[in-house]
């Protein structure tokens, strides 16, 4: 294709679109023809972006379409709507777009669990060799359960959000690497394995259960999300499909940045009960329900809402118009 030509041919064309998009007002005549030029030179710029890639030509059209959509869609209904729509269709839809690697993720981190708890409980030699290292007596006779009442409610809830939401967003920041959410897996996985086994030699636990339950349900998710994302992003690195690798990369990055955000709050959610139900000495029914209510309302919104919004084809990115103009790509 001739952009030069096509650019010359189509200029009066466009010149006449770009005055119709920028009209305050237009009669009926006039948005009748804002709206058939709209429809040929969105065709034109499909045929540059086809054909040409990312051009200067075909930039400009995209700004000229978008102004003229602009005054025949409308530019929306405020931004109470925007974040209606984020917390009713786009976040869900993210979420459970990960929702199978999630339950991997899962998966693999009782495995890991498991097999170092199985380690440390049947190895005397290198029981030994922890308490050689660490004061295991303290360590889970006293420092298991002082940890949770060493600060105030207000700011251990605060130190232990601000620290998860800042782990799950490197989960998801540097999922690109493809090593690094393994990685957070396999250390979460090692120390409670460890902690689990050091526990129960001492028969503490019930102590151990009633401590991690209440808010590690939901909190345990929450990683288990940010590790999914991280694997997301880097699959889409590695097998883009039909689209180039900036695009998916672009794609799904706009998507789990929108995970990003539902985690900070998920996780406001679990440093609450963290900082003020975990240190309560209540019945561990009572203190495990109320973490299981939150992981329950997660999960709604993950699995029901999520099957949801996909069905209503939301992806979790952006919509076309909000992302801008993209090239073209087969399939």
């Amino acid at each position: 294709m001739d952009l030069d030509a096509l650019a010359a041919a189509r200029a009066a064309e466009w010149d006449r679109l770009e005055a119709l998009g920028r009209r305050s007002r237009l009669h009926g005549a006039e948005a009748d023809e804002l709206i058939e030029r709209y429809q040929s030179a969105a065709a034109d710029l499909a045929a540059i972006q086809s054909t040409a890639g990312e051009t200067a030509v075909g930039t400009r059209l995209s700004i000229l379409l978008g102004r003229a959509r602009l005054r025949f869609a409308g530019r929306g209904s405020g931004g109470l709507t925007g974040v209606a729509a984020f917390f009713a269709l786009r976040l869900p839809a993210a979420l459970y777009r990960v929702r199978w690697l999630t339950v991997a993720c899962a998966g693999a981190f009782v495995v890991v669990t498991a097999l170092y708890w199985l380690w440390v409980a049947n190895s005397p030699a290198l029981l030994a060799v922890l308490s050689s290292q660490i004061d295991v007596d303290q360590l889970v006779n006293h420092d298991f359960v002082d940890y949770y009442s060493t600060y105030s409610g207000e700011a251990f809830s605060t130190l232990v959000w601000t620290n998860n939401a800042w782990v799950t967003a490197q989960c998801i920041a540097f999922g690109i690497l493809g090593f690094y959410s393994p990685a957070v897996i396999l250390q979460n996985a090692m120390n409670l394995g460890v902690q689990g086994a050091l526990m129960g030699e001492y028969g503490r636990l019930d102590v151990f259960f009633g401590y991690l339950s209440p808010h590690g349900q939901l909190e345990l998710t929450c990683v288990f999300v940010a590790c999914a994302a991280g694997l997301q992003v880097f699959w889409a690195w590695v097998a883009p499909g039909p689209r180039t690798r900036l695009q998916a990369l672009a794609e799904e990055g706009r998507a789990m940045f929108a995970i990003v955000v539902g985690l900070a709050i998920a996780l406001l959610v679990s440093g609450l009960i963290e900082g003020w139900v975990t240190r309560q000495d209540w019945p561990w029914w009572i203190k495990t329900g109320i973490g299981t209510v939150a992981l329950a309302g997660f999960l709604v919104v993950q699995w029901v809402a999520g099957r949801r919004a996909v069905k209503l084809g939301e992806t979790g990115d952006l919509d076309a118009f909000e992302a801008g103009a993209r090239r073209l790509v087969a399939g």
